[in-house]
């Protein structure tokens, strides 16, 4: 057989093959995936139960959501500022990022606070199901944000010079980053359409 036939059959295989880390981090996310499914699926049947406590969502976990949120657009503009080699937004909105995760963070807390005002924890299964959800998603940010200090730190010590391993960890960044944004808004729909 001629090998300039199938030198074209190898090559678009090798193009359409996806990098190792990419498929482990696809497969990472859908196990965390799977595990909130299992819980808010856990959710529901437990609610049916009865003895289920109703209560409102406190109103500071919709202002994270714009957190999460502007944290997502701000690293995805630093990603497209990185591939086009603009160092300087590259930079400033990676660290822009890091901080929306760690305000984030800190509205996480105030909620807990203000939830745990009147749904302590343990006293009804309804409150215990939202600190568990948010605590494991909270997790998860803290996951992410040790992802964005160590991006951030390369960032700012290398010159921004776009090589296919950056530009590999900045995807597998920005993937998991994003991930944690559409999960957050999930949760935060689920459990505000449960009341």
């Amino acid at each position: 057989m001629d090998q300039s036939l199938t030198r074209p059959i190898e090559n678009a295989t090798k193009r359409n093959r996806i990098h190792p880390h990419k498929l482990a981090l696809w497969v990472g996310l859908a196990s965390i995936m799977m595990m909130f499914t299992a819980l808010t699926s856990a959710y529901i049947v437990r609610m049916a139960a009865g003895n289920w406590l109703e209560f409102q969502i406190p109103d500071i976990f919709y202002w994270n959501t714009a957190v999460i949120v502007a944290s997502s657009i701000s690293l995805h503009v630093s990603y497209e500022s990185f591939k086009r080699g603009a160092a300087r937004p590259y930079r400033i909105l990676l660290g822009v990022t890091l901080a929306l995760g760690f305000l984030f963070l800190y509205l996480q807390y105030v909620g807990w606070q203000q939830l745990a005002a009147y749904v302590p924890l343990k006293t009804n299964p309804a409150g215990d199901f939202v600190y568990v959800l948010s605590w494991l998603h909270a997790a998860h940010v803290v996951g992410g944000i040790a992802i964005l200090m160590v991006a951030l730190i390369i960032a700012l010590l290398l010159p921004a010079k776009i090589t296919p391993a950056r530009k590999l960890r900045f995807q597998l960044s920005l993937t998991y980053w994003h991930f944690i944004d559409l999960l957050w808004i999930y949760l935060l729909v689920f459990m505000s359409m449960q009341r």
